[in-house]
């Protein structure tokens, strides 16, 4: 089966394997895991921040860190419409927090635009919530990996400084990012506060995610990640992973990328796709379905599984993402794949003339 639903569905590599099974461990909860230590010193080091912990959870690490800068119940945090944290995080920031989203448009290539981000921020006055962060993603998950640029980020971060706020990243995906942007990973987290991302997406790590920032968030964090139940005992083996997620596995990213564009490019020459390649930023792949249903897009996910390949539907199209158990042989299947299914559909006239509704639409919490 070539699951192309999420780089969420990497297996740990043999490598991984063997770190696990012969990890140092202590316990976590007491700082005495040395194997977590190791991770947590690297992980900073390798973003350039003062201080990291590990998190099970990109969510925790999201919603720890966001509570760990908006410690006022009220406060606000600025978001974008399309956010991961605003879309698929469950609501915890406000549930569990009591921190109020403040939504702004989000731009097709990510970005939050300069000028609403300038209006969002609430005037010092008693009758309006305080703005206390803004937060950014990169790469953007339901825009379909793309790559906010370091001009931007700075752009952000300039006002921001300004205005006296904290940015954190939703860097779930932002070693993607630097290789899309051809930097180091720190030229990207040196223009915000603090920044999470995952181990176990492209990076293949089984499971876990770090929080970076100055050690007083981070300290927070700590705090935040026992009341959440994050704190762990002998995790150790997972950090373990995690170290050569971070020392192998983002060197190889950059195949990811280039299977990315060989599927965006043969889709591309399909008549029935639609398809934005200048937003073919990273590992990430979204296409629509040139005059179709919703119920045709389900059609085509349906009809690819049976061909042994998993899609996901994705906001009335289909994303595809390439990741470490995908190779570009793996690839070319798939893209055969759709076109077979494809003239399948369009032989059988239930492609142009589907029966569903064409709404907008996606899987609860994709990843």
């Amino acid at each position: 089966m070539i699951d192309l639903r999420s780089d969420t569905s990497t297996r740990p590599t043999v490598a991984m394997r063997q770190a696990m099974a012969e990890a140092e461990v202590g316990d976590d909860v007491y700082g005495e895991d040395p194997t977590v230590l190791r991770l947590q010193e690297l992980a900073a080091k390798t973003v350039g921040k003062e201080a990291a912990i590990w998190v099970p959870t990109g969510t925790m690490g999201n919603l720890s860190a966001v509570l760990a800068h908006c410690y006022e119940r009220g406060s606000e945090v600025i978001v974008g419409d399309q956010s991961h944290v605003y879309q698929y995080e469950a609501g915890g920031m406000s549930g569990l927090g009591g921190v109020a989203f403040n939504v702004v448009p989000t731009q097709r290539n990510g970005e939050l635009a300069l000028e609403d981000l300038m209006e969002a921020v609430r005037p010092d006055d008693q009758h309006c919530a305080r703005t206390a962060l803004i937060c950014l993603e990169n790469t953007h998950n339901r825009c379909g990996g793309t790559a906010l640029s370091l001009e931007y980020m700075r752009k952000v971060k300039t006002f921001a400084d300004a205005k006296g706020l904290p940015v954190h990243l939703d860097g779930a995906r932002v070693f993607n990012a630097a290789v899309s942007l051809g930097v180091h990973v720190s030229a990207v987290t040196d223009l915000v506060t603090s920044v999470q991302f995952c181990l176990s997406k492209g990076l293949g790590a089984p499971a876990g995610s770090i929080v970076a920032g100055p050690k007083p968030i981070i300290d927070r964090v700590h705090r935040l990640r026992k009341m959440l139940g994050g704190g762990m005992r002998q995790v150790g083996v997972l950090a373990a992973p995690g170290l050569l997620a971070l020392t192998e596995m983002s060197k190889r990213l950059e195949e990811d990328h280039r299977n990315a564009q060989h599927l965006a490019k043969g889709l591309a020459s399909l008549p029935d796709v639609d398809i934005d390649l200048d937003l073919v930023h990273s590992n990430i792949v979204t296409f629509r379905l040139r005059h179709s249903s919703a119920s045709a897009v389900y059609g085509l996910v349906k009809g690819l599984q049976g061909r042994n390949v998993l899609a996901l539907p994705f906001r009335a199209g289909v994303r595809l993402v390439t990741h470490n158990d995908v190779s570009f042989k793996d690839c070319q299947v798939a893209l055969d794949a759709i076109k077979d299914v494809l003239e399948s559909m369009r032989d059988n006239t239930t492609y142009t003339n589907g029966s569903g509704t064409d709404e907008t639409f996606a899987p609860t919490g994709y990843q």
